[in-house]
């Protein structure tokens, strides 16, 4: 058995795949500027893809715009929503006037259920 040694690759992350006859797609350089810190970040794209508007700064996680030559893209935040809450979906489905109703009722059925646990 010692006679037989295993002959092959070494251990580790190696491929046996190489990079003959493989077209890489045309890409293209975007850069983007961060609106708080000013940072520039240059990221690669497909060039047949389109690039974002607005990308997360690696620095400080503020907005980041795309430069187009000397200038940043102008963004329209007018119509992005802001987050609902559950108080304002709840709104959406009952009134004020038959939350106050559930809540009374409710705190009345949670009062009773404590005044019998305490008398057993």
């Amino acid at each position: 058995m010692a006679d037989r040694s295993l002959r092959g690759m070494r251990l580790g992350a190696q491929s046996l795949q190489s990079e003959e006859g493989v077209v890489f797609s045309e890409r293209v350089q975007r850069t983007y500027q961060c609106t708080v810190c000013k940072k520039e970040t240059t990221l690669t794209f497909a060039a047949d893809a389109e690039a974002p508007d607005t990308w997360e700064c690696k620095a400080c996680g503020a907005e980041a715009l795309l430069l187009v030559g000397t200038e940043t893209v102008t963004v329209d935040h007018s119509d992005a929503k802001h987050p609902r809450s559950h108080w304002d979906m709840l709104l959406e489905r009952r009134s004020r006037e038959e939350l106050e109703v559930l809540l009374q009722e409710r705190l009345d059925y949670l009062r009773a259920r404590r005044g019998q646990q305490k008398s057993a």
